[in-house]
């Protein structure tokens, strides 16, 4: 039966004319429309021809990536999916790319696998708008099935009854468990011996090294049995595999040198207890000790602008600007986004920034564009509690600045001992371009800076 939406479609293709009405249409529907002989024989008004089916295809991943994999369906064949609905989660060595369904309608058919290695263009899944037809078969095929399985229960149930009663008197007659009363009176006889002299059963075990029955074997020596000795094996994701190369290949690449220093925090703790509550309720957000950290090392690149260079081939690249990538720990691995731009932030703008990328990371919802670039990088393992390391270079970047934990040490101030919470800093650099003497005075200026935050308002 031909809906009007058909016939309305048909009509504004010009497939219908109005002279006469063909037996090929119900009169009840056409109303005097007719169908355009050239055009009929052609199309027969199939609904497969008004509403097609659409091929969805693996989107195009970033210029760096050529493949990923295909981590997991949302949905299986048959699923209904509304437009720009989530099917399938590929898998890259930086990010998880969604693939959507571009419109409304149900999944025909699923044309790859998890775990499966996919490439920009293949093929990936068939949605196909859904017209309401092939919904109503499998309820009625369902509800057919229902009422034939109670039937058969019922009249078995009368049945079943009868015989188990006459098994039930067969057990009665197993009585005679009184001749198994007489072991306990053989058990008794042979505990006579216990009434011996102790002093020859003492000898008797120390003559056979046993309890004195020279008849009875030794017992089996018992060993401990081992722990759960289970392994299991899970393939590595591919940013995993990424962060493995990348890391590799800085140890091999970079002249790494760590230097370190120490940072007396009493000053930007005392800042951060005094003005947090007013940042948080002028500007909704949290004053941590992030954004002065990445306020100090973007006035330190300044003045070290070989810290925040780069080796290019036989060049050096020196920038004017500062793209900070932070380092954000998932459960998937270390991602680093890039707050860009800070030499033109506060510390509000940097903090609002850096919890706003940290909270995309940890959603798992980073774009390339969100990781891509970065001059420097700001690793804080304090956060975990390391109370001293050496980070890795991010390449191409030439250092990494390794925040972190806080602990209250004695110092001597003004020929006086007291206690200072101190924090060991550590900058890890590429000896090939950034000689000793720039690296520790570019550490040394980013102390000054933490231990008298004032110079950063005046910088």
């Amino acid at each position: 039966m031909l809906s009007r939406q058909i016939i309305a479609v048909a009509r504004g293709r010009g497939l219908l004319y109005t002279k006469h009405v063909r037996s090929a249409v119900a009169p009840s529907l056409t109303r005097g429309w007719d169908i355009a002989s050239p055009h009929a024989r052609a199309a027969k008004f199939h609904s497969s021809n008004l509403l097609q089916a659409e091929t969805v295809k693996v989107p195009q991943l970033a210029e760096s990536i050529s493949e990923g994999t295909l981590k997991t369906w949302s949905k299986k064949e048959g699923d209904t999916v509304e437009a720009d609905e989530e099917v399938v989660t590929i898998e890259t060595d930086k990010i998880d790319v969604t693939v959507n369904s571009p419109q409304a309608g149900r999944i025909v058919k699923l044309l790859a696998q998890e775990e499966d290695t996919v490439k920009p263009g293949q093929d990936l899944f068939v949605v196909e708008p859904e017209e309401g037809g092939a919904a109503p078969p499998p309820p009625k095929e369902e509800k057919e099935e229902a009422p034939a399985a109670p039937p058969p229960p019922k009249e078995e149930k009368p049945a079943e009854p009868a015989e188990p009663q006459a098994e039930k008197a067969a057990p009665e007659p197993p009585k005679p468990a009184e001749p198994e009363k007489k072991p306990p009176t053989e058990a008794k006889e042979k505990k006579v011996p216990k009434k011996e002299d102790p002093n020859k059963q003492l000898e008797e075990a120390v003559r056979t090294g046993k309890n004195g029955d020279k008849d009875k074997p030794a017992p089996p020596i018992t060993r401990p049995t081992p722990g759960n000795r289970n392994e299991t094996r899970v393939k590595m994701n591919r940013m995993r595999q990424r962060i493995a190369e990348r890391l590799k290949e800085s140890q091999n690449t970079a002249a790494s040198l760590t230097t370190f220093n120490e940072v007396d925090m009493s000053s930007l703790i005392e800042m951060r207890k005094k003005y947090k509550d007013l940042v948080l309720k002028d500007h909704d957000v949290k004053l941590g000790y992030m954004s002065a950290f990445a306020r100090a090392c973007t006035l330190a690149l300044r003045e070290v602008p070989a810290a925040n260079a780069a080796i290019e081939g036989d060049e050096i690249v020196y920038r004017d600007y500062v793209d900070l990538s932070v380092a954000v720990a998932t459960p998937k691995g270390l991602v680093t986004p890039v707050v860009r731009n800070t030499e033109t932030m506060n510390f509000v703008d940097i903090e609002k920034e850096i919890a706003f990328m940290g909270k995309k990371a940890r959603d798992g919802k980073l774009t390339l564009e969100d990781m891509a670039g970065g001059t420097f990088t700001i690793s804080n393992g304090g956060v975990f509690g390391s109370l001293f390391g050496t980070p890795i270079i991010n390449l191409p970047q030439t250092a990494v600045l390794g925040m972190h934990t806080i602990k209250d040490r004695p110092v001597v101030i003004d020929g006086q001992i007291v206690i200072r919470p101190i924090m060991i800093i550590a900058l890890t650099y590429d000896h090939r371009l950034l000689d000793g003497r720039e690296a520790v005075t570019f550490l040394v200026k980013v102390k000054e800076y933490l231990e008298d935050p004032r110079k950063m308002l005046l910088a």
